[in-house]
């Protein structure tokens, strides 16, 4: 769901302006010498206690080296985290599929700049302009493939990678392949497809072989749908800042977004990649001019091959958030330090999560700063929403006591003018059931169906459902004592 943060940003520039972004209570401090393991567990676990977020699993390494690598805190289940706990990690899983592709065009075996149809003769669109796609412009996400042409989530999701290249037969393009960045989990599933038919083995035994076991992450493999995690616990929501466990929507994620890893496992990937592709055992995966490769933005975005690029107190960050509705993971490289950092939390995708606080907090315990511990904003944004709601529910019964005085006021008033006073306790049912295609909007395509919008923000759901009835009951008095008046005179 990478591309939702473009909406999310712009809902933390609102609370920022209402000042509701300020930081908590300050974390400890790390050591001169480096990043400091004990560091990393007093924030995590005053972070863990000042927000009640459920369970988080860490890795950091510096060149070579696994600096820290532990879990917090529990699933839904009840069993305690720890370092080879299994988890989702969603949209990081677009760095693996494209060091794959990369280690094929290493081989001589697929040309970047070549169109898909060479690998894929079964890849078309319903836009003759997809058959200039090119393999560079998947990876790079500016194939001209968009959620705005191509709602994804809102269409039959597929089962397997061959279906879900089938099925893009159905999609239009928003723009020519190569001219404009968008951010669409398609283009990654073409991808995986592209790995399987050139070499011959299905994706997750392609990565299983030539890229897992080399890095020696034995406990990680690929699922082509959420359910297909059958060992994973349910993850988390949270409503109105609370943390509630609920099972993840059923959806296609292989290729770009099915991952199932641990934080041991993923240190050993974050080695390989601030290291030119040579994991810590000395086996090499990919050269080093492919890993700058995958790390070096495109022209049309800082976006590469799986990694977005950008920085963090003048300091480059390579990095990728992923989301699934009910976990998330970001993983961070810092070239200048040696630093790689992941994370993996078993809250879902949220207005502001609470991996992105984290993941920031342990970028400045890295630059020798003093991390804050403070909510996500999604938490600040739930607590205006609740206030509002109060507020609401306050004044429409304000007005529903007082609802015989307001029509006596309306006698002699013109008809138009008196049902146009209902528009406004209207509004929140409208905004509800137009809500998932709002999202839509705000969220540059990346929106899906209503239970979607649940999942990603309850608490807006909620409050909205609260309108809606505060609305109708105060139009439904007014109504009925306004005919009662009108039947009087």
């Amino acid at each position: 769901m990478g591309r939702v943060r473009v909406g999310i940003r712009a809902c933390l520039v609102v609370l920022s302006l209402l000042g509701l972004t300020v930081p908590g209570v300050a974390a400890a401090g790390t050591d001169p010498r480096g990043l400091d393991p004990a560091a990393v567990d007093r924030f995590i676990e005053d972070y863990r206690a000042h927000t009640g977020l459920p369970g988080v699993t860490v890795a950091i390494t510096k060149g070579r080296e696994v600096v820290h690598t532990a879990g917090y805190g529990h699933d839904s289940s009840g069993a305690a985290l720890t370092a080879h706990t299994r988890m989702p990690i969603a949209s990081l899983s677009k760095s693996f599929t494209a060091l794959g592709l990369l280690q094929l065009v290493e081989a001589g075996r697929v040309e970047l700049d070549a169109p898909v149809r060479r690998y894929l003769p079964e890849f078309h669109t319903a836009d003759s302009r997809g058959e200039r796609i090119t393999v560079r412009q998947l990876l790079n996400q500016t194939s001209g493939m968009a959620d705005t042409a191509y709602p994804d989530l809102r269409m039959p999701q597929a089962h397997d990678l061959t279906g879900a290249v089938e099925r893009l037969g159905e999609a239009r393009l928003a723009d020519d392949p190569g001219t404009r960045f968008h951010y669409h989990n398609p283009n990654y599933q073409v991808a995986a497809r592209i790995i399987e038919v050139v070499s011959g083995i299905p994706y997750a035994q392609y990565l299983r072989e030539r890229v897992l076991t080399p890095l020696g992450m034995r406990d990680t493999d690929t699922v082509n749908t959420a359910a297909d995690a059958k060992d994973v616990a349910h993850g988390y929501i949270r409503v109105f800042g609370l943390p509630v466990a609920e099972p993840e929507p059923d959806w296609f994620v292989g290729g770009s977004h099915g991952m199932i890893t641990t934080a041991a496992d993923i240190a050993q990937w974050l080695i390989a990649q601030n290291n030119g592709g040579t994991a810590q055992n000395g086996t090499s995966v990919l050269s080093p001019t492919s890993i700058e490769l995958t790390h070096k933005p495109s022209e049309r975005e800082d976006y590469g091959m799986g990694w977005w690029q950008g920085k963090s107190d003048d300091a480059v960050r390579i990095y990728h958030t992923g989301d699934w509705f009910t976990y998330t993971a970001e993983q961070i490289l810092l070239p200048e330090s040696g630093y790689g950092i992941a994370i993996l939390a078993d809250t879902g995708l949220a207005v502001e999560g609470d991996v992105s606080v984290l993941a920031n907090g342990l970028v400045a315990l890295a630059q020798g700063h003093e991390p804050t511990v403070r909510y996500p904003g999604g938490v600040y944004a739930d607590w205006v929403l609740a206030a509002l709601s109060l507020g609401g529910v306050a004044a429409g019964g304000f007005a529903i006591v007082r609802s015989r005085r307001w029509a006596q006021r309306r006698k002699g008033e013109h008809t138009w003018r008196t049902i146009a006073r209902f528009v406004p306790y209207l509004a929140p049912a409208a905004i509800l059931a137009l809500l998932p295609q709002l999202a839509g909007y705000v969220f540059a395509g990346r929106a899906g169906n209503f239970i979607h919008v649940m999942y990603v923000w309850p608490a807006l759901v909620i409050s909205l459902g609260v309108g809606t009835i505060t609305g109708l009951a105060v139009v439904i008095a007014r109504g009925i004592r306004l005919a009662t008046r009108r039947s009087a005179e």
